[in-house]
């Protein structure tokens, strides 16, 4: 049999290296302008309103594809206000001062903590059972150890530097021009703490989201044994709403924070573009990773963040001069290990799982209707065993 090839069966893993492209370029760029002196809280702002109006067309269309209501009601604007505060605000506001504090690749790096950090969580609220004698577990575990320690190698052990600054390029007039500094003060330590805390963040709202809609899919593969709730019927509608809902605790927080009215300003082309792009690309890559989540699962796209980590390392040196050590990198390397440890566990759980259809209750009343339609018009007695009956009355009748 011929090797046929088909771009088709390839299209995901393109998809999926284009968004991590797009997620380092986000990294980037990100500091760059908040190097520049942008507020990162402002930033935050800006980019979840822009994502707010990107998702609205999607919303809109959505509601008129499934018959959904764009309302959520109250009990519904509820939970999505307290998972907005959580998943939204405070782990993006967290995110982006860690990023500012230390670098793009150590983001990058640490960001690959989540699955890891869900785990554990997960595990104490009950959500995932713990066997000691399962080797699924002893993966996640040690997967999680690994994680944990190479995050810790990054914000405590430096080492020597792998990059020495006098042997990249002489952009440093440039960078001046852009009116991008390094922070004067080593505040590296404090960033990696700020970014571990967003991965907790983000992790607690996976757990929270368990409850809430189908969304936890794209965002975190096993950890969805619920049909969808009566609240958030659909994920598009409901993450409209929670970009919305953050934008507007995001202000809040920005003006009880920041005093001075200067900072919502943005004065350079680079500060304006980057929150453009960064609130365009988050609806974007929804729609990116829906898709590549029915095509091939979560798992799937979960195995292709170690990406984003190479690609920010490397650039991020070239054109922002960022120091790389030794130990920095050997914990990224140890913190992706850890992940694909995490992962492979994660993925012989899924092995495991028999699959489950859910459906709504529309659904399910038209299954009925039509398994009773089907009786009717079956005949209550098989050909065989009419003829056998009138058989026996035959017999009867001679009798």
């Amino acid at each position: 049999m011929a090797w046929r090839f088909s771009f088709d069966d390839y299209k995901p893993a393109v998809a999926m290296v284009g968004l991590q492209c797009i997620f380092a370029a986000l990294a980037i760029f990100s500091r760059a302008a908040l190097l520049q002196g942008m507020s990162p809280r402002v930033f935050v702002f800006y980019r979840n309103a822009i994502a707010t109006v990107a998702m609205a067309p999607a919303m809109f269309l959505s509601s008129k594809k499934s018959g959904s209501r764009i309302s959520i009601g109250f009990k519904g604007f509820f939970v999505i206000s307290i998972t907005a505060l959580v998943g939204v605000t405070a782990n993006q506001n967290a995110y982006f001062e860690g990023l500012y504090l230390s670098s793009s690749s150590a983001a990058s790096a640490i960001v690959n903590l989540i699955p890891a950090i869900t785990f554990v969580m997960a595990a104490t609220v009950g959500l995932e059972k713990i066997r000691a004698r399962s080797w699924r577990t002893v993966a996640k575990i040690v997967g999680t150890i690994v994680c944990v320690a190479g995050a810790a190698s990054m914000a405590l052990i430096k080492g020597p530097k792998l990059l020495n600054s006098q042997m990249l390029p002489k952009n440093i007039t440039v960078l001046n021009m852009l009116g991008i500094v390094q922070p004067e003060h080593d505040t590296w330590f404090l960033g990696c703490v700020l970014l571990f805390v967003s991965s907790c963040f983000w992790a607690f709202w996976i757990i929270m989201l368990v409850r809430l809609n189908p969304l936890t899919l794209i965002l975190h593969p096993v950890y969805v044994k619920v049909p969808v709730s009566k609240h958030c019927p659909d994920p598009v509608i409901s993450g409209t709403w929670m970009l919305f809902i953050a934008t507007i605790l995001n202000g809040i927080f920005t003006v009880l924070v920041d005093d001075n009215t200067k900072v919502w300003t943005l004065p350079t082309p680079l500060q304006l573009a980057t929150c453009v792009y960064a609130g365009t690309t988050s609806a974007f890559s929804f729609c990116v990773q829906s898709w590549c989540v029915s095509r091939r699962g979560p798992l799937f796209t979960a195995l292709f963040n170690p990406v984003c980590t190479v690609i920010t390392t490397f650039v991020s040196s070239l054109f922002l001069h960022e120091d790389l050590y030794v130990g920095s990198l050997m914990g990224a390397i140890s913190v992706i290990i850890g992940l694909y440890i995490v992962l492979w566990g994660k993925a012989k759980d899924v092995q495991g799982m028999k699959p489950q259809v859910l459906v709504t209750a529309d659904e399910q009343h038209g299954i009925i209707i039509d398994d009773s339609e089907k009786d009717l018009e079956q005949p209550l007695l098989r050909d065989d065993e009419q003829q056998s009956e009138h058989d026996d009355v035959i017999k009867c009748d001679k009798a």
